[in-house]
């Protein structure tokens, strides 16, 4: 299970930082790109940080 967040949060990491290398190119679309990436990561964190509570029960 921590395998799965580590590679969760390497992906966002990298997906935050092509983000803001391609900025410049991207225009008016980073801000959506940021908040998706933000939805994204905060909801798969929570669902498997719930996940991995579930199990320890």
């Amino acid at each position: 299970m921590t395998l799965r967040i580590l590679i969760t949060v390497l992906l966002a990491l990298g997906a935050a930082a092509a983000l803001f290398h391609f900025k410049s190119h991207l225009g008016l679309l980073v801000l959506p790109l940021f908040m998706a990436l933000v939805v994204f990561v905060t909801l798969r964190l929570y669902r498997l940080l719930s996940q991995d509570d579930a199990s320890d029960q």
